[in-house]
């Protein structure tokens, strides 16, 4: 049901971003919400962009390197990655679920 203000998940198509790692995204004109899933052992390889993005683990395991530090993380975390900042995250023998949030949005994810 969607509308103005209200997505339903059905509203929201995934998009493939890395094999084995879709979103399902809802932006606004100045930010943007993105449902990340991992399949086990999924990669987002190293990359880099002009965007603020900020975010928080759901369920699963998840190793992440931002710029030269690397930790493991577990739900509940949360990151917060400054743009132009180079990093990649790689998920562990099971499923994951995160949320990122994007400012400005990312056209590309849309």
């Amino acid at each position: 049901m969607s509308s103005k203000y209200f997505l339903s998940a059905d509203d929201c198509t995934p998009k493939k971003i890395f094999p084995g790692v879709d979103i399902y995204t809802a932006a606004g004109e100045k930010m943007m919400l993105s449902v990340v899933k991992f399949e086990p052992r999924a990669v987002v390889e190293l990359h880099q962009h002009e965007h603020e993005q900020c975010g928080i683990l759901i369920s699963g395991e998840l190793t992440f390197t931002v710029g030269e530090e690397t930790r493991v993380l577990h739900p509940g975390d949360m990151w917060r990655i400054p743009g132009d900042i180079p990093h990649t995250c790689f998920a562990g023998d099971e499923s994951v679920t995160a949320l990122d949030i994007f400012a400005p949005v990312r056209e590309d994810y849309l």
